[in-house]
């Protein structure tokens, strides 16, 4: 089989997704199946979501390789999201992933997850050598490709925005996912009610920001002076300037070209039209992840697998272990110019 036509299969488990992805070492993407983890009520409780991927990781995959018309036996390589995340589901990826590689007999790829945004991302838009802002529920991270590595020029000192948007929707009685739900709200108003805007340098803090929010909800002035939709707009319109903010401020120390928005946060339309606007500002070409690879998906995880395999080979057995709390700024990225 010529390199062109090998097949990788990757599985993404940091948190409420178990995806398999399956994608040809050119990038095209050949199939995707996902199960998602919806809380009844409250936020993700990693024991429930754990004991939903034990039930569900085998169907996922079959239909993975049953949409591709292929046999788990066509895999070539085997690629595995092993950080940041929560650690109870990341080992279920881990071992299913150890399992396959050593009865196929082929090699394995331990992937970090946010670096998997950004590659699926520089391969669907086509775009080389980008600022990328990723925001998600467990992640928010400003970063740019520097000195062989993805260096972090901002991120959230405390909840993601993700975080904030779903606690906030939760609050208000709304089911997960709460940030399409929270985005039509605010759509409703154009009243601007004062919140905390809690930059620190490169960083951000959204912890006061939610607390706010909450004590707007309960004020005596609720459904007086303002209702939700107000609270819902003003929640969004400072988050997303904070986000802007510190991204306009990278992409000026930078100098870089291009701006890639990912993550599921950047299904947004809000965020979206912000950095776009200061992306055209600094005469940077802006580009947004589509839907279907924006949030945690397995193609993402298989193609940074395929990266890392061309540049350096497969991991050893022992150097799978999972890592809940990697940076992505502590791994070489050695499949791109000027990498280790």
């Amino acid at each position: 089989m010529s390199i062109k036509n090998k097949l990788a299969l990757g599985i993404e488990s940091t948190a409420h997704t178990w995806s398999v992805g399956i994608i040809d070492f050119s990038g095209n993407v050949i199939s995707l199946a996902n199960d998602m983890f919806i809380p009844k009520k409250g936020g993700l409780h990693p024991v429930l979501v754990r004991e939903q991927h034990l039930n569900n990781f085998m169907g996922v995959i079959n239909k993975a390789l049953s949409e591709a018309s292929i046999s788990i036996r066509d895999i070539d390589l085997i690629a595995f999201s092993k950080s940041p995340g929560l650690g109870p589901i990341l080992k279920i990826g881990a071992q299913v992933s150890r399992l396959l590689s050593q009865l196929l007999k082929i090699p394995i790829v331990a992937v970090n997850h946010c670096i998997a945004h950004i590659e699926i991302g520089r391969l669907m838009c086509e775009i080389e050598d980008p600022l990328t802002l990723y925001v998600s529920g467990g992640n928010t991270i400003i970063s740019a490709y520097e000195s062989g590595r993805y260096q972090i020029f901002g991120e959230t000192l405390d909840i993601p925005i993700g975080n904030l948007i779903d606690s906030f929707a939760r609050d208000i009685g709304m089911p997960h996912p709460g940030g399409p739900k929270v985005e039509k709200l605010a759509k409703d108003s154009s009243k601007y009610l004062s919140l905390p805007y809690v930059v620190k340098g490169m960083d951000l803090s959204f912890s006061g920001l939610y607390t706010a929010a909450k004590r707007l909800l309960e004020s005596k002035d609720y459904n007086k002076k303002y209702d939700l939709s107000d609270v819902a707009n003003s929640l969004q319109e400072t988050a997303f300037a904070m986000l802007t903010e510190v991204t306009e401020r990278a992409l000026a120390h930078t100098g870089k070209k291009e701006v890639l928005l990912t993550g599921g946060v950047a299904a947004n339309k809000r965020l979206q039209e912000m950095i776009k606007y200061i992306s055209n500002e600094h005469g940077a070409r802006y580009e947004v992840v589509p839907l279907k690879y924006s949030g945690d998906n397995g193609a993402m995880i298989g193609w940074t697998g395929v990266l890392r395999y061309k540049a350096t080979g497969g991991n050893i057995i022992s150097d799978t272990q999972i890592n809940p709390k990697e940076r992505m700024d502590q791994i070489s990225i050695p499949w791109r110019k000027g990498g280790a």
